[in-house]
């Protein structure tokens, strides 16, 4: 994913964050990438059709609009997946997606405990963010509202971690001149990140299933 993003610039960015707003595709990882190629410290660069942006503040904007743009466009498509599909499309081809019932569930509980602010909470987490586009859909949350409220989610999610990538590597690149090691560095951080992540997610559904098997 990261050569992905060093060798394809924005339209890699585009791609794999158009499926992140309905898969788990590593939004995160895509982000802080992008934001640290953005510094001009490691391998690779930030264009678009030909178009170079010199690393610094236009590269890690370029990044993050893109993502912006590309984020909401496969958040309107999960909607609309939600909308026409629901649980029967889910059930049948869900799993190829790793978008589980449990999964749909979960988001579900997530809608009917946060209303009003789901959505844009939800785009603005990592990790869940994936699963917020097609629950919202099933329970029609209406199409402006959802368009609306997404975009705010992701604007803060996308410009956060592309600071937090650009961040890191121009910090680095203070400190040493070796990219390869700046390259490592920020690869271990997102990685790491998502670990946390992943472990934090899976203690918290231990726990829910705990609690619903003493209920019962």
């Amino acid at each position: 994913m990261t050569t992905l993003i060093a060798n394809h610039g924005l339209l890699a960015v585009f791609v794999l964050m158009t499926l992140a707003a309905v898969v788990p595709a590593a939004s995160e990882l895509t982000m802080i990438y992008g934001g640290a190629i953005a510094s001009g410290t490691i391998g690779g660069q930030i264009a678009l059709f030909g178009h170079r942006f010199h690393p610094g503040l236009h590269a890690v904007l370029a990044v993050a609009l893109t993502a912006l743009v590309a984020n909401t466009l496969g958040a309107c498509g999960g909607w609309l997946v939600g909308v026409y599909g629901g649980h029967p499309l889910l059930e049948r081809y869900g799993r190829y997606a790793h978008i589980t019932a449990a999964r749909i569930a979960r988001a579900e509980r997530w809608f009917e405990r946060y209303e009003g602010v789901a959505v844009p909470l939800g785009f603005a987490l990592p990790l869940a963010r994936s699963f917020v586009a097609i629950p919202a859909g099933i329970l029609e949350v209406g199409f402006p509202r959802f368009v609306a409220t997404a975009f705010l989610g992701i604007a803060v999610f996308v410009f956060a971690t592309a600071g937090i990538g650009w961040g890191v590597g121009s910090s680095w690149h203070a400190a040493s001149h070796d990219a390869d090691y700046v390259e490592l560095a920020v690869a271990l951080i997102a990685v790491g990140g998502l670990a946390l992540l992943v472990a934090r997610s899976r203690r918290t559904l231990k726990m829910e299933a705990r609690g619903s098997d003493s209920a019962r």
